[in-house]
């Protein structure tokens, strides 16, 4: 009698962890890309820098943009991602473009993209690459 109670708790107590496990692991659907960015549509997120080498070995000073997913014009609007592009790459052209964003580090800002496509050569460190673009008073 003793080995058919033990039996019966542990198989409970499987079915109770079981049953626990699989409400856990049932999760919500993966983040899809709420909103399309058109040309000249805007980008909310945080703005971070980073330090990166150009082709001649120079460092220079790279912006980056988080914010939620986006899906980009074209055809290949997700840029081979399953939810769409989360960072974006800030080119600047300029030191007054670079001291312009400097300024908004570590905060969020808005951007209006003119120019944007996915990242394609090796080595990029964002999802995707604005090239022209504008910032947006808040």
């Amino acid at each position: 009698m003793t080995d058919s109670r033990y039996y019966h708790s542990r198989l409970s107590l499987i079915l109770v962890a079981s049953a626990l496990f699989g409400a856990i692991t049932i999760s919500s659907p993966p983040a899809i890309a709420q909103q399309a960015i058109a040309v000249g549509g805007v980008l909310t997120g945080e703005l971070h820098a980073m330090r990166n080498r150009d082709a001649s070995g120079k460092r220079v000073n790279t912006f980056q943009l988080v914010s939620p997913p986006r899906k980009l014009p074209g055809p290949n609007g997700l840029c081979n991602l399953e939810t769409g592009p989360e960072t974006f790459q800030i080119v600047t052209t300029s030191e007054a473009e670079a001291k312009q964003l400097k300024a908004y580090l570590g905060k969020q800002v808005s951007i209006r993209a003119n120019q944007v496509a996915c990242a394609e050569l090796a080595g990029q460190m964002s999802d995707a690459i604005v090239s022209k673009w504008s910032l947006v008073a808040n």
